[in-house]
């Protein structure tokens, strides 16, 4: 008590208790953002979570995932020890075993397909962050069977920009937030890099910038933009391609960005032979540029020449032109004027106009200049750093479509006019890119038994010889991947495992080993035809199509019902993890960096960190790295042990941070054996800046090509080339039309002729084009999902703390395009697409594409799942737009029946969805459909689950005791 003029006693109000007796540093899971955060803890459980103020990712910013990650370490939902199914699949009936006895299972399961055919394992990952361990495991195993879930999330952003400029968006590039003036996003949700993205707005807020938001839908980022374009979805690259129309009417090109830093003036041959629509390079394989001082061709790169960008020319009487010319021939056709891309996009041709003209202003009326001198890698001094301040950052909204390749080589090709790709004002990489276009890493096939692959699994192709396929032409793996159906499909087709290892196609498989991939529900298009593919029987034999599927997750997802075997993993605060520049590391465009996670509480049940279990299987298999030449294990000490030890080559391991045996080296060095503990005192992070004169324009910016290739993030300090024009796209449109040495199958000529163009392009969606021409007018409306901001994938709709923000999810639809069917607020409504239906309840909102209906992601539960209660909202009234999905084309007579993936990379084609809906009757039960028996809970499953959540109660004081 305190005492107060009249002399009573007055309660002294306590601001700031202590939460905890302890406080550890971490890296946050509950996205893909990586923050840095403080986990308080009081007599070893978690107490409160935090952001951390000197972490570079979020500077102690802390969203609602973050904060609710306890509710996410003490799910009810976690499993505790391992499991054997006894029942039929997804019956929900397992024994409980030793871990001793599950290792030995896998191990029995896996050693003789080693022995004999490595491919009949297909190990597939999902939201992991530890791929560069997962892709090596594969490729010691033998496997080319391998890939994670990028193939169906983010491939189309990623092979575009790595083959266009050497980096890509997603979380592996910024905007310049400190000197943009112009900022325009497309088809961006809430939940990659959402703290650095809402921390970045921000700033361009209190600046004053401007920021355009492209997406159907008007949600998180699109509300708080000073503009929203609610484009038609799939129509982003038909857009872009109309504003480079304008630009280049007006003449408001970079052009001596274009010709010292593109392949724009590099000539082209022309003529229709074997290098037709190649480059046209010297004795030394050099690119060639015409020179209008000597009116002849030198090499492109040399100092001092004044190359051109259009004309046509001819080098010993073979013609040939500029790529700069081919691109603007393509683009300044009025099949890209406003007036004819407007009503495709459902925008008015004057919005267009108006954009192109406000990207101009802000690009060459408001350059952008820092006082920081600089040398290129031709050994030109600048005084100063001139950027374009024009930022552009683009996602899923893009890449989901199965036109997703090219509209992203499309923005790209925009931010290459412009001179705005890493410029001040610019679109920035982060290390450890640029790569060379594209990295030079090949996929690797399967050498034959007991053999590693000796390569990745998943790499880049440059010509159709790198192609996985047989002498017939057809997949060596089993997702099709680097085969002529999805040649660049550098992430893998994780979305076609499951059809392809049942129907057998290219190849039967026995083992089926998945991780954190929620395959059996919302991680699969069809989720229903999968639920049956899982559970299918040869009618012969009664065996599984499937024979044998090992699952590893924390928690009782849809998917543990359905596999054999259960290896259950730890939550993020019980394990080590690596943020690996070998993998997806928190670099910002200023620095390099990377960052552990490390157990702060240990395990109360018997799990073990999947990457360790990983490392053991490997030891026990006897696979090369894993095990020393006495058959002993290589890393005793599990995932902690490898982390330190690890060498991927000479001097590079995981983390590159204090390395070498003092700690002081950083990027190469020996293993440090007190590398841990220092990224401990550090916080949980490391942290190197880049040079300050080599931090813009760092594809060809000598001091940071020295200071990456000392580093060991590139293989030599090399300036690398942006790619208007893609030479390697045109080398598979050759090898179709019977060019070259290479001969591609009769059924797939026409497929990559069309689509394998050098310059971006752009088609309606193959879903929608597929039904226009069979079914006009059938489905006029399109369906996507959104993530929202405070939940990611289906981890957050089992989080007790995220639950009471969103339990259920609606069908959004645009009040007019309602009215037009009689729909109300409320009313349950039948969801119709080619493929199936589902019921569900609309919400209706003014802020939609009126041709668009949208949902979150991911909300709709299987009963039963995730230990929740049968008639949890999930599971009653959220739903899924998966079950309307196919995950093949629609047929066409005489054609094969693809996957429904973008044709160039094999990405998910999840947002080309055409439905129509209509009104339910009111006398239909209000409940979701499908609908699904509940699935039985084992009694593995953590639990109980409580009725009310009373988290924190044991930590408040007792009655008596002092607060």
């Amino acid at each position: 008590m305190a005492p107060n003029p009249s002399g009573a006693p007055e309660a002294r109000v306590e601001t700031s208790r202590p939460v905890g007796d302890r406080v550890e540093h971490t890296t946050c899971y509950m996205c893909a953002c990586r923050c840095g955060i403080r986990v308080h803890l009081k007599d070893g459980r978690v107490r409160y979570i935090q952001g951390n103020p000197d972490h570079p990712v979020n500077k102690g910013v802390l969203c609602g995932k973050g904060s609710a990650g306890i509710m996410q370490h003490y799910s009810p939902a976690r499993l505790s020890r391992p499991l054997r199914r006894v029942g039929p699949r997804g019956s929900g009936e397992f024994e409980e075993i030793s871990w001793d006895e599950a290792l030995e299972t896998a191990t029995g399961w896996l050693r003789p397909l080693r022995e004999s055919d490595p491919r009949k394992l297909a190990f597939f990952t999902g939201r992991d962050q530890s791929q560069a361990l997962t892709g090596w495991w594969a490729s010691q195993f033998g496997t080319p069977n391998y890939a994670a879930h990028g193939g169906f999330c983010s491939v189309n952003m990623a092979a575009a920009g790595l083959y266009s400029i050497g980096g890509s968006f997603w979380e592996f590039g910024e905007p310049d937030w400190h000197h943009t003036r112009y900022f325009l996003m497309f088809g961006v949700a809430e939940d990659h890099d959402s703290n650095p993205i809402k921390m970045g707005i921000d700033q361009l807020k209190k600046r004053g910038a401007r920021f355009v938001s492209v997406n159907p839908a008007k949600t998180g980022y699109s509300a708080v933009a000073d503009e929203w374009i609610g484009i038609r979805p799939g129509t982003d690259g038909r857009f872009v391609m109309s504003l480079i129309h304008e630009l280049l009417k007006a003449g408001k090109v970079d052009v001596d960005y274009l010709v010292r830093y593109t392949n724009a003036h590099h000539l082209v041959w022309q003529g229709g032979d074997a290098e037709d629509g190649l480059i046209a390079r010297d004795a030394e394989g050099r690119p060639l540029a015409w020179d209008a001082g000597k009116n002849a061709p030198v090499p492109a790169d040399a100092v001092g020449i004044t190359p051109l960008l259009k004309g046509r020319f001819e080098i010993k009487g073979r013609p040939v032109v500029p790529a700069f010319q081919l691109m603007a021939e393509r683009y300044l056709d009025p099949e890209h004027a406003p007036e004819v891309a407007g009503p495709v996009c459902g925008l008015r041709p004057q919005v267009i106009r108006r954009i192109a003209a406000e990207l101009a202003e802000a690009a060459f009326e408001h350059p952008v200049t820092l006082p920081v001198a600089w040398t290129d890698a031709a050994g030109r001094r600048h005084q100063g750093m001139v950027g374009r301040p024009v930022a552009m950052h683009a996602m899923r909204g893009i890449s989901s479509h199965s036109n997703g390749f090219h509209t992203c080589r499309a923005i790209h090709l925009l931010q290459m006019l412009l001179g705005s790709v890493d410029t001040p004002g610019g679109f920035r990489y982060k290390p450890p890119f640029p790569k060379p276009i594209p990295p030079p890493v090949k996929p690797t096939g399967a050498k034959g038994p007991g053999q590693p692959l000796g390569g990745p699994p998943l790499g880049f192709v440059t010509d159709p010889a790198d192609l996985l396929v047989d002498d017939d032409g057809n997949p060596q793996r089993l997702d099709k991947a680097y085969s002529w159906e999805h040649p660049l499909a550098s992430h893998g087709l994780m979305h076609m495992v499951i059809h392809n290892a049942w129907a057998g196609d290219p190849y039967p498989i026995d083992t089926l080993f998945l991780f954190m991939a929620n395959m059996g529900w919302n991680s699969s298009m069809n989720s229903a035809g999968v639920i049956d593919m899982l559970t299918d029987t040869d009618p012969e034999t009664g065996a599984y199509r499937i024979p044998r599927i090992i699952y590893s997750d924390a928690y009782y997802s849809e998917m543990v019902a359905y596999a054999d075997l259960i290896l259950p993993d730890t939550t993020y605060l019980e394990r080590h993890d690596c943020i690996s520049l070998l993998d997806r590391p928190i670099c910002d465009a200023e620095a390099a960096a990377d960052a552990i996670r490390h157990p702060v509480v240990a395990p109360d049940r018997d799990v073990r960190n999947f990457q360790g279990v990983l490392l053991d299987l490997g030891a026990r298999l006897g696979l090369p790295g894993m095990t020393n030449p006495d058959g002993s294990p290589t890393y005793p000490g599990g995932y902690a042990d490898y982390l330190v030890n690890h060498q991927r080559s000479p001097g590079i391991g995981p983390l590159a941070g204090w390395r070498g045996a003092d700690g002081q080296s950083h990027g190469k060095g020996d293993p440090n054996p007190d590398q841990l503990e220092a990224y401990k005192a550090n916080g949980g992070f490391w942290r190197l800046e880049i040079p300050e004169d080599g931090r813009y324009f760092k594809f060809a910016n000598q001091s940071y090509l020295d200071w990456a290739a000392e580093l060991g993030l590139l293989g030599k300090a090399a300036p690398i080339t942006l790619e208007i024009y893609s030479e390697i796209l045109q080398k598979f449109r050759n090898a179709a039309r019977g060019l070259g040495s290479v001969e591609v199958p009769e059924a797939h000529r026409a497929r990559v002729e069309t689509y394998f163009d050098p310059l971006p392009i752009w088609y309606p969606p193959f879903e929608e084009a597929a039904l226009e021409a069979s079914q006009p007018g059938r489905f006029p409306l399109h369906a996507l999902t959104q993530r929202p901001m405070h939940m990611y994938h289906s981890w957050g709709s089992q989080n007790a703390w995220l639950r009471q923000i969103t339990n259920h999810n609606r069908l959004y639809i645009n009040r007019a395009t309602a009215a037009a069917r009689g729909i109300a607020d409320d009313d349950w409504v039948w969801v119709e697409s080619h493929h199936g239906r589902i019921k569900c309840q609309v919400r209706l909102i003014d802020g939609v594409n009126p041709e668009t209906v949208w949902t979150w992601n991911a909300i709709g539960k299987r009963a039963g799942a995730w230990n929740l209660k049968p008639d949890a909202p999930e599971a009653t009234k959220g739903f899924l737009l998966n079950h309307l999905i196919s995950e093949l084309l629609p047929p066409r007579d005489g054609a094969p029946r693809y996957a429904n993936s973008d044709p160039v990379t094999g990405q998910a084609a999840w947002f080309d969805l055409k439905v129509e809906v209509s009104k339910a009757d009111p006398a239909e039960a209000p409940l979701t459909e499908p609908r699904f028996p509940p699935l039985a809970v084992p009694p593995s499953v953590t639990g109980p689950r409580p009725e009310v959540s009373r988290f924190g109660a044991e930590f408040q004081p007792q009655e008596g005791e002092a607060p």
